[in-house]
């Protein structure tokens, strides 16, 4: 399994991986072992471990995110590998179509070229009085340009003007964080970033501190502090990957796999976020919403 974040950090989504096997007839330790490498939110990771995890003799690869499984594919070791959530297959290339993969990567995709658009609409409602915001994006990650160039093109139609926070290695983050603080930005957008999932708390803070609404992919931000989150249900994703697992181990070829999207979404705002930051939810939002955190 190849993630961004310690094991400790994925616990929610691993056992609903787990849930799945076990009603699929799979028992944790006999039928399969999950070897766990994480990447500590640092992408150029990815290729040494799935190197290593070919060394350790792998049956599949269970890997999120773009980074992740571009990385699974490129061993050229030939194992399969079943996405538990990459952004668009299609625009990285790593399946021919959604039907037909035709190669070695099957799986969910997130739609999160969709999602970055919704998410700026959303805290837009938030905090009507936004006029600028800046947008994380990692230029390596081809994900994280494909959200930016979608968020960028919605952003006229929301009256919005939005700026990029260019961050590649966590130790550029703050300061990059804190340039963008400088230009004068409304609130911030962070996007599916693989980056940013393993500095949850270090992003949080800033945005608190700073006193900026700010919108996430994942409710783990919400979770810290972050004021809204709007996204895929990732344990679900999680869940639905072992049905994958389990045919590829059955012998189902990647290739003749369809690749699904999600079908459970959530909005989860954080009310006491948006009581410091002096927001009122609006009453439509709050009724839309899957969550309210205090």
């Amino acid at each position: 399994m190849l993630e961004s974040v310690p094991i400790r950090a994925a616990s929610v989504n691993l056992g609903e991986f787990h849930r799945g096997m076990s009603e699929l007839g799979h028992e944790e330790g006999r039928t399969y072992l999950v070897l766990y490498r994480s990447s500590d939110g640092r992408a150029d990771r990815f290729p040494s471990l799935a190197t290593e995890l070919v060394r350790q003799g792998v049956d599949v690869f269970l890997a999120r995110g773009t980074p992740a499984t571009i990385a699974a594919r490129d061993t050229e070791s030939g194992i399969p590998v079943v996405a538990s959530a990459v952004a668009d297959p299609l625009e990285a290339k790593l399946a021919a179509s959604l039907e037909k993969p035709g190669g070695l990567v099957t799986g969910l995709t997130s739609q999160a070229n969709e999602l970055g658009a919704k998410r700026m609409e959303l805290l837009k409602a938030l905090a009507p009085g936004a006029q600028r915001l800046g947008v994380l994006v990692n230029p390596d990650n081809p994900a994280s340009v494909a959200i930016w160039k979608a968020t960028q093109a919605a952003a006229p139609d929301l009256k919005l003007a939005v700026d990029t926070i260019d961050v590649r290695s966590p130790e550029e983050l703050q300061a990059r964080l804190e340039a963008a603080a400088k230009t004068g930005i409304d609130g911030v957008i962070i996007g599916v970033e693989t980056l940013a999932q393993g500095m949850v708390s270090q992003i949080v803070e800033f945005t608190l501190r700073q006193r900026l609404p700010s919108a996430y992919a994942s409710r783990t931000f919400v979770e810290a502090g972050g004021l809204l989150s709007y996204g895929v249900n990732y344990p679900n994703l999680y869940y639905r990957s072992a049905a994958y697992v389990d045919r590829i181990l059955k012998g189902a070829k990647p290739g003749e796999l369809p690749i699904e999207r999600p079908d459970k979404f959530e909005l989860v705002i954080n009310r006491k976020t948006a009581r410091a930051l002096k927001i009122t939810i609006p009453p439509d939002l709050f009724l839309r919403s899957d969550e309210i955190i205090d």
